[in-house]
């Protein structure tokens, strides 16, 4: 006989165990989670957490040798990476992240079964279990959570080249002599600095003009100086046509640039090009779920997908790939579920912010003026140096801005950007202005703490121009 529950999660990630967690806490009900392989999800396993943990051990070898040649430390023997160490940090803070996972699935009630599974139909999985059983599961409710994976440019030779993803990359236990990377998003710009700061030559491709396309030109224009400063070398408009040889050995790749031929070698391939969505092996088809073009999981407002009991949440319905979007879905599905005929939240009202590690971090939400012109929406424009942010001198993290975007017709917040140190602590106040519909003027009128970088917010948004 089938196993019943309340709600089944297909995949651990951030929506998908929330959701199941808080479901059997508080309202006692049946639940379970199917995982195939990273309890948790991708974020603290192979993602977010992870890369930010090799971030940070990139930036403490990069301050000794910042340092040492400043004569501020003085010490014997040049610094030295040691890869192994970087990774065993790194698997450590897994480790115990995994722990914490498999203690809140005890405290919660929720079940968490490990295995494959696939939806039959509207109120059926199957999974077939890593101990070799097979389970017939059936459930109200069904929550897809099967995330998304590297996407892998049909590029000849390449999936034959023992290509590195994000998740590879971070298991390297050698820094690499020569790391390409192909893609300048937000992974590839993230790994980029950081493996250039501990050692690596590094070489970034690009098919389009510019790194970050959705980002405004001077914000991007900034970061490139920046990391170019520390030795990190750009190719745009590239168009690769093959790829030959062995990441891990000798990897060459050719094709053009700017219609000139164009190759490079090098020791290590990354691969960082984009996402696609893990829909391709779990029965949605069969089971009547629709997809779009590129494999997202087709969802309205709330996240329901054509069969109405089931949900879709995560990288696998298109809408972000990241863990603050999951946790904003699991407030979605589950308010909807506790008050389906007048559902308090859907996508269609939240405002999502973004940051980028790098450092400076680069950190945004609202409109761009990219998005802006677009739209035709007129705006007030204010810029700060991140010079006038007195805090950051007291840190020599000087390079960067930040820039506000102001209705034309009243004095809400549009949009804002930050180009700084700990910019991405500097979203809240202003996404909060924003979701209330106040006044920049609210903000200006603060008494904020000195030094701290939020007190730049004031001369910043003394800056704007009034109304006309």
């Amino acid at each position: 006989m089938p196993t019943h529950y309340d709600t089944l999660s297909i995949g651990s990630g951030e929506a998908g165990k929330l959701i199941c967690w808080t479901r059997s806490k508080t309202l006692g009900v049946k639940t379970a989670v199917i995982e195939y392989k990273w309890i948790g999800g991708s974020c603290p396993n192979i993602a977010c957490l992870p890369s930010k943990n090799l971030l940070f051990s990139a930036s403490i070898v990069y301050t000794a040798q910042k340092y040492t040649q400043s004569g501020l430390l003085k010490i014997s023997e040049p610094v030295e990476v040691n890869m192994q160490a970087v990774r065993e940090r790194k698997r450590e803070m897994v480790k115990g992240l995994i722990e914490m996972h498999e203690s809140v699935f005890t405290g919660s009630g929720s079940e968490l079964i490990l295995g494959l599974g696939g939806l039959v139909d509207a109120h059926t999985v199957e999974v077939s279990c890593h101990d070799g059983s097979t389970r017939i599961l059936t459930a109200d409710n069904i929550v897809l959570c099967t995330g998304s994976r590297a996407l892998i440019p049909p590029i000849p030779g390449l999936a034959a080249s023992n290509l590195l993803t994000h998740t590879e990359l971070l298991e390297l236990d050698v820094v690499p002599e020569h790391l390409v990377i192909l893609g300048a998003g937000y992974i590839g710009i993230e790994f980029a600095q950081a493996m250039r700061r501990l050692g690596a030559q590094v070489t970034v491709l690009e098919r389009g003009p510019r790194i970050l396309k959705s980002v405004d030109e001077d914000v991007t224009f900034a970061l490139q100086e920046i990391l170019e400063s520390e030795g990190v070398k750009f190719e745009t408009m590239i168009g690769l046509e093959k790829v030959e040889g062995q990441s891990g050995t000798s990897v060459t790749l050719s094709g053009k640039k700017n219609g000139k031929p164009y190759s490079v070698t090098a020791s290590h391939l990354l691969v960082a090009g984009g996402r696609v969505p893990n829909t391709d092996h779990a029965g949605l088809k069969e089971a009547g779920i629709e997809l779009t073009e590129r494999g997202h999981v087709k969802v309205n407002e709330y996240l329901q997908t054509n069969l109405p009991n089931v949900f879709a949440v995560g990288g696998c319905s298109g809408n972000s790939q990241s863990t603050h979007m999951g946790r904003d879905d699991f407030r979605i599905v589950s308010q909807y579920l506790l008050k389906p005929n007048s559902p308090p939240r859907s996508i269609l009202s939240r405002e999502v912010p973004s940051t980028l590690y790098t450092s400076p971090e680069l950190a945004h939400v609202g409109l761009t003026e990219l998005a802006a012109k677009a739209s035709h929406t007129p705006y007030r424009l204010a810029k700060l140096p991140m010079t006038a942010f007195l805090r950051s001198r007291t840190m020599d993290a000087t390079s960067g801005f930040a820039k506000v975007l102001i209705s034309a017709t009243d004095d809400t917040i549009l949009g804002y950007t930050v180009l700084g140190p700990s910019a991405g602590e500097m979203l809240p106040v202003v996404q909060l202005a924003m979701a209330e519909g106040l006044s920049y003027q609210k903000i200006e009128d603060l008494v904020i703490t000195h030094p701290s970088m939020n007190e730049g917010l004031g001369s910043l948004f003394e800056k704007v121009p009034p109304r006309e």
